[in-house]
């Protein structure tokens, strides 16, 4: 598992319950008797090895293990977080799955793959989930270096039927030689609403041969399901499978369906039953999700009281609920935010688990800004019917709360895991005169790169972008935002925003969804990076910020900001701006939208600091100061679009060198540009060529990586900084 990452898929969500909640479902509260300790032969998970174990097993064991990794799996969510929910959900198909399948000459190929934990267990890799000091040996999805049961890395959606699709043709025609089985695809948990899930089902049918394809039908995604889909796939639920239209026959697909998705012999009789099978068939099963948690409490027992302890009095510790069906809205129950109180069923909060050691911390970067952004934008939804917020799936970890969708209702829109169609729709809103803001993580957006470039750019659209956890972070290597700079600075016509204070993220956000018509709105697509951690620590702390002590320039904004909003002195809750950010005093222009803001002006050396890399800026100009007796200028860019030929220019006298930092993919980045910049307008006078020294990441994946051991590997300290700055005197 890693430290933080992305959509709802990272651990930088806060795990937070009520106090009266908090002391309550600990470890402590999974009965010892079942709860498998490490080494510990008397349970039998910790005697398996691999799925010839679970082979071996009496058919009246396999209760008895799916009831151990049930336990097992509560008490790593407790300790140390992660994908709890959708996994208690598989427990019975992952052990029935390695039941009858013969992996890894079967291939199972796990969709997002965060549904593979039970998976791991089963695989070898056992201890790493009962054993605190080896948490860390796996990741949060697939991983073939970790096991040859792995296929493949995944942590993003709706590619497990293609893959499968490749590994079956390539196994019919090698036939014997390949040494591949049966393909088994498992998918679910909301990634069926993707659109390359469907590609894949048409190319399934038609190529035909071994495929099967299980669909693990929880009734939820990560904030619940939305699509056209859902209403016949739960008439299928209804009926025992048999209801019409059924759209996996109407693919052209052979269909079965298991109403008891929790019930590992009834799983274990149906995978025997499309074992070996000579055609594509999809087996439909009907899974709780969260199977494990308390299903017993009710809502207002989670409002007032602590949450029941674990009691494992059923087969496998799944417990009845009622908690589906929902006839509210979002078609999930009242959890505010994907890590409150996860509970069985229908539940936003059970999507991801922070560990308890989490409880109580305040929002991180992405709740905190997103929050603001929603407060920013809501009350401007009476007077503008066309501003919509779009998000394709994972709302809760963006900020965008389920208070708020309530209230924005048709203002606000989940189009599920398919931020392809997310941004080819924001187009389209966009061309008929809406204003819309499509929000996600910044790794998830490449999946939607042609959509950027042909419906977004191309047309010209009006569209705000909301680019949530860009830049450097511990993620795990699916989920990097490193690379959200190269990408999106480098699409023509589209403008990229990089705010280093919530002044200015709100002043670019009040721009980027200004009405058409509007007096100097943007003409096509803005990009606004949304703050990362270094700077909102800055701003709950200023003297992280030596130089400016957080009192920056002014800039064009709103004049309804209140005093609270329009200085930089520190954090800003998203009550303090409900309400304060208008549009119609954004009278400066495109042209000033684009300007380098100088904080410093000095001499010799000039540091250039981009977004999340503005901290680094000021705090290398103190030490300079302090250990060299050096003023630097100290310049933020503000956006990554253009360069300020202006203040690039006006470098050229009395300063040596200039320096920039960004905490993102360098090669192809935006300090390279800089340095491009004077080797392209070269003077003849030697003097007033700055030499640039650029810092930044290197064109690398990294997984679960530690933030500051990623910037020590990349010199974005101040020590390394300022070591290269004096070593070019």
């Amino acid at each position: 598992m890693r430290n933080a990452s992305g959509n709802g898929f990272d651990s930088s969500d806060s795990f937070a319950v009520s106090g009266a909640a908090e002391g309550a479902a600990r470890l402590h509260d999974i009965p010892p008797s079942i709860t498998p300790s490490h080494g510990d032969d008397s349970h039998l998970l910790s005697r398996i090895a691999s799925p010839a174990d679970v082979k071996a097993l009496a058919p009246d064991e396999l209760a008895e293990l799916c009831r151990e990794i049930r336990a097992t799996l509560l008490a790593y969510g407790h300790q140390h977080g992660g994908h709890i929910g959708s996994n208690l959900g598989m427990v019975e198909a992952t052990v029935a799955l390695h039941r009858v399948f013969d992996s890894p000459r079967d291939r199972i190929v796990f969709d997002v793959s965060h549904q593979s934990y039970v998976h791991k267990m089963l695989t070898g890799r056992a201890g790493a989930y009962m054993d605190p000091n080896r948490f860390g040996e796996v990741t949060g999805f697939t991983n073939p270096d970790e096991s040859e049961h792995d296929q493949f890395v995944l942590g993003h959606t709706g590619t497990s039927i293609s893959l499968a699709c490749g590994l079956a043709k390539t196994r019919d025609m090698e036939e014997p030689g390949s040494g591949i089985g049966n393909v088994v695809a498992v998918i679910g948990d909301g990634s069926l609403s993707s659109g390359v899930a469907f590609e894949g089902l048409n190319n399934a049918a038609e190529q035909g041969g071994n495929l099967i394809i299980v669909f693990n039908d929880n009734e939820m995604s990560i904030a619940g399901d939305f699509g056209g889909m859902y209403g016949p796939l739960a008439r299928l639920r209804a009926s025992g499978g048999t209801a019409q239209p059924n759209l996996f026959n109407a693919f052209g697909l052979d269909y079965r369906y298991v109403e008891a998705g929790n019930d590992v012999s009834a799983l274990v009789a149906a995978f025997e039953e499309v074992r070996d099978i000579d055609h594509p068939v999809v087996v439909h099963i009907h899974t709780l999700k969260g199977a494990g948690y308390d299903g017993e409490e009710t809502h207002a027992d989670r409002q007032t009281a602590s949450a029941s302890p674990v009691s494992f009095d059923s087969p496998t510790g799944v417990h009845p609920t009622d908690n589906v069906n929902h006839s509210e809205p979002w078609h999930s129950d009242h959890c505010n935010l994907s890590d409150h109180e996860p509970h069985e069923g229908q539940c936003e909060a059970s999507h991801w688990q922070n560990p308890d050691a989490a409880i109580g911390k305040p929002d991180d970067p992405r709740k905190h800004y997103g929050k603001m952004a929603m407060a920013a934008l809501e009350p401007r939804f009476a007077a503008e019917p066309g501003l919509v917020v779009i998000s394709p799936a994972t709302p809760g970890s963006n900020g965008i709360t389920h208070e708020f969708r309530e209230r924005a209702g048709a203002h606000y829109v989940d189009t599920g895991i398919t931020e392809s169609h997310a941004v080819a729709y924001a187009a389209g809103i966009a061309r008929a005169g809406g204003t819309p803001v499509v929000a996600t993580t910044a790794s998830f957006f490449q999946r939607a790169y042609d959509q950027f470039f042909q419906e977004m750019s191309l047309n010209r659209s009006r569209v705000t972008v909301l680019d949530f956890l860009g830049g450097l972070s511990g993620s795990d290597n699916t989920h990097s935002g490193a690379y959200d700079v190269t990408m999106f600075s480098n699409i023509p016509g589209a403008t990229m925003l990089v705010p280093t204070s919530a002044r200015d993220y709100l002043a670019d956000l009040a721009w980027a969804t200004a009405p058409a018509g509007s007096a100097d709105a943007p003409a096509g697509p803005v990009v606004i990076r949304v703050p990362g951690e270094a700077i909102l620590t800055a701003e709950r702390d200023a003297t992280l910020l030596p130089v400016t002590g957080g009192q920056i320039a002014d800039r064009p904004q709103s004049t309804s900001l209140p005093v609270s909003v329009s200085s930089a002195s520190g954090g800003i809750s998203a009550a303090t701006v409900r309400g304060t950010v208008s549009v119609t005093a954004q009278r400066a222009g495109v042209r000033h939208m684009l300007d380098w803001r100088v904080n410093q002006t000095g001499s010799h050396v000039a540091i250039i600091g981009l977004g999340n890399a503005y901290p680094l800026a000021e705090q290398t100009a103190a030490a300079l100061s302090a250990d060299y007796g050096i003023t630097a200028t100290v310049i933020d860019p503000r956006q990554c679009t253009s360069l300020d030929s202006d203040v690039l220019e006006s470098l050229r006298d009395g300063h040596q060198q200039v320096i920039t930092l960004e905490d993102g993919q360098l090669e192809g980045g935006w300090g390279e540009k800089v340095t491009a910049y004077y080797a392209n307008h070269h003077v003849s006078d030697g003097s007033r060529n700055p030499h640039v020294l650029n810092f930044g990441a290197a064109k690398e994946f990294t997984d679960r990586v530690p933030l500051g051991e990623l910037n020590e590997r990349y010199g974005l300290t101040v020590e390394q900084v300022t070591e290269a700055i004096t070593r070019c005197f």
